[in-house]
């Protein structure tokens, strides 16, 4: 139970690092204190690109902010909608 507890806190740490405002970038879920959408980390992830290389390319982000956009498309992944 003490690692489910740990585990719950640690995503919702990752997840706090995830904004979204409608003055930036039209509302787009972001990395917090950025202008880095949350989609572009993760079309970059499927891409193939490396954590290495994204830092690289994109200095202002962390490990902890690649894992909070995945942990954030995992999250919207998992509700389905369907047509009315």
């Amino acid at each position: 139970m003490e690692n489910l507890i740990h585990n719950s806190d640690s995503q919702a740490a990752l997840l706090a690092r995830i904004t979204s405002d409608p003055e930036t970038l039209h509302g787009k879920s972001r990395i917090k204190g950025t202008r880095i959408p949350v989609y572009m980390i993760v079309q970059l992830v499927a891409a193939g690109e490396s954590t290495q290389t994204i830092l690289e390319d994109y200095p202002s982000l962390t490990p902890e902010d690649i894992k909070a956009a995945l942990q954030y498309a995992a999250r919207l992944a998992e509700f389905e909608a369907y047509a009315i």
